[in-house]
């Protein structure tokens, strides 16, 4: 019955993103046309900035990670302009703080890191040297995405996104001659 009434909750949640922006969904409104309880609602959620968080993590779950980063980030694009209006009414509400920690985490199986440390090879970089040339990939990623969400996720992404691994590939590779020098 709990994953039935999760799911009742998360799909009216998307429903109502598409059609306003997320600052003006209330949970009142939302137990209303879910047609539960605010009690049920907060037995599952602690609020409504839990509810997003929640439901932007199932969002992003249905991506499957790709060892190359330019995979994951043309299927994310392609479901951002298959759903502009949710992802504007989500995206113009987070912070860019929010954005780079829900879209871009760094952790351990950190993609971009990964990149750079296979990159580098035998080349006998500082760790932290490899960590901030990930770092800065990662933030030229968030920009241009930011710049396609703001552009209403209009254009050919495979475009966009061989561009931008283009400039990757050779931003890394300079970093990385310029590093082991």
């Amino acid at each position: 019955m709990a994953n039935h009434t999760e799911r009742i909750i998360m799909e009216t949640f998307r429903q109502m993103l598409e059609e306003m922006p997320f600052y003006k969904i209330s949970v009142s409104a939302l137990v209303k046309r879910c047609n539960i309880s605010p009690n049920t609602f907060y037995y599952h959620y602690e609020d409504i900035y839990d509810l997003l968080e929640k439901w932007l993590a199932k969002w992003l779950d249905q991506f499957s990670p790709h060892e190359d980063w330019h995979k994951n980030a043309k299927e994310v694009l392609y479901a951002c302009q298959e759903n502009e209006k949710l992802v504007e009414n989500v995206v113009n509400y987070l912070s860019r703080e929010q954005i780079e920690q829900t879209l871009f985490p760094t952790d351990d199986d950190d993609l971009f890191y990964n990149f750079v440390k296979k990159s580098a090879g035998d080349l006998q970089i500082p760790e932290e040297k490899k960590r901030n040339i990930a770092d800065f990939c990662r933030y030229a990623v968030i920009g241009f995405f930011l710049r396609f969400i703001w552009n209403h996720s209009t254009g050919d992404v495979d475009s966009f996104i061989d561009d931008l691994d283009s400039y990757i590939r050779c931003f890394v590779k300079a970093a990385l001659e310029k590093e082991s020098k």
